[in-house]
C-alpha cells in the first residue's frame, strides 16, 4: 500500500451554486472507530445538483439529531452539517486502506460499495447521508465512521464487492438500485397502526379502524378543515367529492401518508391540484372509491410497484440514463407477457436506447417499441407507466394514458411543493395507483449486485463519459443541462483528465478505447489502461 498523503484533490461545495476543485484538501486522520477509504471511482448523480442548488437548506445537509451519540459526531472529521463545506459524491466504489482499533466489521483490503442513506441517523426532515452532511467520495480519500455505516440493528451500509467488476460497473450500482427500489418499495394498503387519522365528512370507518387501529381519530365536517390547518395526518378519509375540499386536506397528509376519497356516487367536477413532488419525496399516496366504503379504496393499493404479468409498459423519457435503466430492467425482468414502449423527444437519443436495449429485448422475446412522441402521440391503455421527466404536466398526462388497475411511477425527482392538476376522478374510477420513491436501500443494491454477478444486466450500458477532477465542472453542467447521454464516472486519482465521452475515446485515449468490448462498452481492462495513463 502506498503512503497516505496529507493533502488531496477534492470537489467541495462551499455554498449554494458554489463549488471548487480543492487541490490541497486535508486528508483526515482515522480515529478508533473509523476507516480510511481510497476512492476508485464515483458517479455523478442528478441529486448532486440538488445539493449544489440548495446546499445548507437541503434536508440531508442538516444536523443529525438521533441515531448516534452526539459526542461521537464531534469526533467524525467528515461530518459537515449546515453551512460547512462538504464533498459531494454518493455513488462510489472504494477500498478500505486503514482501520481504527475499534473497527470490527471491516478490514484493510475490503472493496466496498457505499449505501449513502444512513437511515438510522435522523435529521429533522430526512436522514444522515454520505455525500451530504457527511463528506462523500468526490475526493481521493474519505474517512467514514463505523458507528455511521453499521446501524444499531447490525445493517451494514458498506457492501462488500469482489475485485471482479470494474469500478465503473460497481459505481453504477447505486443509481440502478434507486430504479430497483422504486419497484420494491412496500406500499401500505391499510390505516397506519398507531397513526393519526383524520375523517372529513360523515361515513363509517369502523371496519378499517378495527383491523388497524390508529392512535388518534380526529373527525370534522367538510366545512371545518380550517380547524386542523397546519397539522399532519398519517391517513385522511374524505367522504365527499368537492375539489376545493380535497385540495385543502391533501396538504395535511404526513410523510408516507394516504388520502382516501370516498365519493359515495359523487363526481369531482374538475381536476384537483396535488403536490406531485411529495409523492416522490414524501411517499404520499392517493386512493379512493366511487362507493361508500373506504376499505374499497385501500383495497386496490398494490403491495409494491413492480411489474405484473401481461403489463403493457410505458416508459416516458426512456432514452435518458435512468430511463435506459428502467427499460433494461423491464426487458430483463422475466415477467411473462409484457410489452414495453419507450419514449423520448430526440431521435438521436432514441437510437441510442434502441442500440443498447433492443438486442436484449429481442433475445428475451420482449416486444419493445421506441417512440418519438413529438411525431407519434401515445394512445391510452398502459397498465404500468414510469415517468422520468420532472414535469408535473407529463405526470398528469400519464394518468390519462393509464388503463384500469394500473400503476403510475412518478420516478422523476420533482421537488416537493410542486403542484400539478390531476384527474383524481379518473384515478379513483380506474384505480390508478400513483407512486414515487426516493433513494434505495441496502437490499436494492444487493439485488443489482446479484444481477451483475449473474450477468443479467451490465450496468455500464449507462456509462456515457469518464472524467478526472479537471472535468468535474463540465460534467456537473452536463448533468444540470441534461446534455449528458448517460452517467458520468469520476476517477478522483486522475487530476488532469477532462470530461471525455466514450464516443471520443478512440480520438483522445486510443489505448483505452482499444480495451472497450465489441459493443463499445466499458471493461475492467479499459479501466486499467485509463488508470495507467497517469492523467
Amino acid at each position: 500500500m502506498s503512503e497516505i498523503p496529507s493533502t488531496q484533490y477534492a470537489i467541495q461545495i462551499v455554498g449554494a451554486e458554489e463549488f471548487r476543485v480543492n487541490t490541497e484538501k486535508e486528508v483526515h486522520k482515522v480515529g478508533p472507530h473509523q476507516m480510511m477509504l481510497e476512492v476508485e471511482a464515483c458517479g455523478i448523480c442528478f441529486s448532486d445538483t440538488k445539493l449544489l442548488h440548495q446546499f445548507s437548506t437541503h434536508p440531508r445537509k442538516s444536523e443529525v439529531v438521533s441515531g448516534v451519540d452526539a459526542n461521537a459526531l464531534k469526533d467524525i472529521p467528515s461530518y459537515c452539517p449546515g453551512d460547512q463545506p462538504t464533498v459531494p459524491g454518493h455513488e462510489p466504489v472504494a477500498r478500505v486502506i486503514e482501520v481504527g482499533d475499534q473497527v470490527t466489521h471491516f478490514s484493510v483490503g475490503d472493496r466496498v460499495l457505499v449505501q449513502a442513506d444512513w437511515k438510522h441517523l435522523r435529521t429533522a426532515k430526512s436522514n444522515g447521508a454520505f455525500g451530504y452532511n457527511f463528506e462523500g467520495a468526490l475526493q481521493e480519500y474519505v474517512v467514514v465512521d463505523e458507528r455511521c455505516v453499521v446501524s444499531p440493528s447490525g445493517e451494514e451500509f458498506l457492501i462488500h464487492v469482489s475485485d471482479g467488476p470494474s469500478a465503473a460497473a460497481v459505481g453504477l450500482i447505486e443509481p440502478w438500485a434507486t430504479v430497483e427500489g422504486s419497484y420494491a418499495w412496500k406500499e401500505r394498503n391499510h390505516l397506519a397502526d398507531g397513526g393519526r387519522l383524520l375523517v372529513v365528512g360523515d361515513g363509517d370507518v369502523d371496519a378499517l379502524t378495527q383491523a388497524h387501529a390508529p392512535a388518534e381519530i380526529v373527525r370534522i365536517g367538510a366545512g371545518e378543515v380550517s380547524t386542523v390547518e397546519g397539522q399532519e395526518f398519517d391517513d385522511i378519509i374524505y367522504f365527499g367529492s368537492d375539489a376545493e375540499t380535497i385540495e385543502k386536506i391533501a396538504v395535511l397528509i404526513g410523510t408516507r401518508g394516504v388520502l382516501c376519497v370516498v365519493l359515495g356516487g359523487g363526481t369531482i367536477e374538475r381536476k384537483v391540484s396535488l403536490d406531485i413532488g411529495r409523492v416522490h419525496y414524501d411517499f404520499t399516496r392517493f386512493c379512493g372509491t366511487t362507493g361508500n366504503d373506504p376499505a374499497e379504496g385501500y383495497a386496490w393499493i398494490p403491495s409494491n410497484g413492480d411489474l405484473r404479468e401481461g403489463d403493457k409498459i410505458g416508459i416516458i423519457g426512456a432514452a435518458g440514463p435512468m430511463g435506459q435503466m428502467h427499460t433494461m430492467r423491464a426487458v430483463t425482468s422475466g415477467v411473462k407477457g409484457i410489452s414495453v414502449v419507450g419514449t423520448d423527444l430526440s431521435d438521436e437519443r432514441l437510437a441510442g436506447l434502441k442500440s443498447v436495449v433492443g438486442p436484449v429485448a429481442q433475445k428475451n422475446g420482449v416486444p419493445l417499441d421506441i417512440v418519438n412522441t413529438t411525431t407519434t402521440p401515445l394512445e391510452p391503455g398502459y397498465t404500468h407507466i414510469t415517468v422520468l421527466v420532472p414535469v408535473p404536466a407529463l405526470v398528469s398526462q400519464a394518468v390519462d394514458l393509464a388503463a384500469e388497475d394500473s400503476i403510475l411511477n412518478a420516478f422523476a425527482g420533482i421537488p416537493a411543493g410542486t403542484f400539478g392538476d390531476f384527474d383524481l376522478q379518473g384515478i379513483i374510477e380506474r384505480r390508478i395507483f400513483m407512486l414515487g420513491t426516493s433513494g434505495s436501500d441496502v437490499s436494492d443494491m444487493r439485488t443489482v449486485l446479484h444481477k451483475i454477478e449473474e450477468g443479467i444486466i451490465d450496468t455500464t450500458i449507462s456509462l456515457f463519459a469518464i472524467t478526472g477532477m479537471a472535468g468535474f465542472g463540465d460534467a456537473i453542467n452536463a448533468v444540470i443541462n441534461r446534455t449528458s447521454g448517460g452517467k458520468i464516472m469520476v476517477f478522483p486519482k486522475l487530476h488532469s483528465l477532462g470530461l471525455t465521452p466514450l464516443s471520443e475515446l478512440a480520438e483522445k485515449l486510443p489505448e483505452v478505447a482499444a480495451k472497450l468490448d465489441d459493443d463499445g462498452l466499458w471493461t475492467k481492462e479499459a479501466e486499467e489502461a485509463l488508470m495507467a495513463s497517469g492523467l
